[in-house]
C-alpha cells in the first residue's frame, strides 16, 4: 500500500480490531460516583478514574496505605458495602469490569450490580448476579440486557477495596431531542455512541481518545502511532453514533508539535453498526489536506457525498491528533 492508497477490509482486519464500545461510567463522558456507604481508607471517586491504577508501596494517610481505589473498612456487622455511580453516557451495558488490582488481601470475596433506568430514584433491577471476585485481576462479566441505564449500584461482599469500575456499553443518547435542536451535532463524539472500530496503529495512545469531550490535556491524551519506517500511511475506522450528513470537520493537534502528521484525508461509508463499509462504499469526504502542529484545523466537508455510518481517518504518514470532530445531520 502506498502512501496515497486507502486501506481495504484486508488491512482493517490485519491491524487493530476494537470492541467498539465506550466506558459509559468513564469520569472523562461525566460519570460520578455519588454515593457509598463507606470509603474509610480509599474514597469513591477513584472508581471511574482514567488509566489503570498505581501502587505507592511507601505511601500512607492517616488512615493507613494510601491506595488508588474505593476501599472500605473492616465490616464487624452484617451486610454488605456499596457504591452508587451515576453514568456519565446512559446506554445498553455490554460488558463490567470490577478491577481489583493492587489489592490482594483486602479485595472483595464477591460483587453484585443493580441498575436503574433514571440517574436518581429508588427503582432498581439486578443487571449482575453475586460473583467471586479474583485479587489483583480485572474481573471481566459479559451483561446480557438490551435496556437502557443510567445509574448503577455495584455492591461488594462483605467489604474491601476495587480500584477501577468500567461500564463498557453503547450509548443511547435522546435524538429526537438533539435533532430537535437544529443546530449540527458531532456524530463522532462518544457521548452521541461514536467509537473507534479498527486502527493501523496505537502504539503510543489509544484512539478512543479521539472523541472524548473537552479539549485535549497532555499529548498522551490523543491518538499516537509509532515513527513509520516503511511505505503507506496510519488510519482509523469510527462508527458515527447515528448515520448522518456530514458538513464540517474539527482536526485538533494540540500538544503534537513535533510529531502531528504532515496531512489527513477523510472518507465516508455505510455499514452496519458492527461491521465496516465495503470497499467500494468509501467515498471521499475530505481530500488530503496539510496539518500543522498544535492547532486545531477547520475543514468544510463536501456534504454531496451524502449519508454515512462511517468514517475512516487517514493520516500522512503517522503521528499523533489529539481530537477529532464531525459535526453534521443525523438521518433516518
Amino acid at each position: 500500500m502506498t502512501d496515497s492508497a486507502a486501506p481495504t477490509n484486508d488491512d482493517v482486519v490485519a491491524g487493530t480490531v476494537l470492541d467498539g464500545l465506550v466506558d459509559l461510567a468513564s469520569e472523562r463522558l461525566g460519570g460520578r460516583a455519588v454515593e457509598a456507604n463507606d470509603e474509610f481508607f480509599a474514597p469513591k471517586e477513584n472508581l471511574l478514574k482514567p488509566g489503570d491504577a498505581v501502587f505507592d508501596p511507601d505511601r500512607y494517610t492517616e488512615r493507613g496505605k494510601w491506595m488508588d481505589g474505593w476501599e472500605t473498612r473492616r465490616r464487624r456487622s452484617p451486610g454488605h458495602d456499596w457504591c452508587v455511580v451515576v453514568l456519565g453516557a446512559p446506554g445498553r451495558v455490554r460488558r463490567l469490569v470490577v478491577d481489583t488490582r493492587h489489592f490482594r488481601g483486602n479485595h472483595p470475596e464477591a460483587c453484585s450490580v443493580d441498575a436503574s433506568p433514571r440517574s436518581g430514584g429508588d427503582e432498581w433491577t439486578e443487571l449482575l448476579a453475586r460473583a467471586p471476585l479474583a485479587g489483583d485481576s480485572p474481573n471481566e462479566f459479559a451483561i446480557d440486557d438490551e435496556r437502557s441505564f443510567a445509574r448503577l449500584r455495584l455492591n461488594i461482599y462483605p467489604d474491601g477495596g476495587v480500584a477501577r469500575l468500567r461500564v463498557l456499553g453503547e450509548p443511547r443518547p435522546d435524538w429526537p431531542a438533539l435533532i430537535a435542536g437544529g443546530e449540527p451535532i458531532d456524530l463522532a463524539a462518544a457521548l452521541h455512541g461514536g467509537a473507534p472500530l479498527a486502527c493501523s496503529d496505537r502504539f503510543f495512545s489509544d484512539p478512543r481518545n479521539l472523541l472524548m469531550p473537552g479539549p485535549s490535556t497532555h499529548m498522551g491524551d490523543g491518538w499516537e502511532t509509532r515513527r513509520r519506517r516503511g511505505p503507506g500511511h496510519d488510519w482509523v475506522v469510527i462508527r458515527l453514533g447515528h448515520p448522518g450528513v456530514i458538513e464540517r470537520a474539527e482536526l485538533d493537534t494540540t500538544h503534537f508539535k513535533g510529531n502531528y502528521p504532515a496531512a489527513c484525508r477523510l472518507e465516508g461509508g455505510l455499514a452496519e453498526p458492527d461491521g465496516f463499509p465495503a470497499d467500494e462504499a468509501w467515498r471521499e469526504l475530505l481530500g488530503r489536506s496539510e496539518l500543522g502542529p498544535d492547532a486545531v484545523h477547520g475543514f468544510e466537508v463536501d456534504a454531496a457525498a451524502g449519508s454515512v455510518s462511517h468514517v475512516r481517518l487517514s493520516t500522512y504518514p503517522d503521528g499523533g491528533v489529539a481530537r477529532l470532530r464531525l459535526w453534521g445531520r443525523p438521518v433516518g
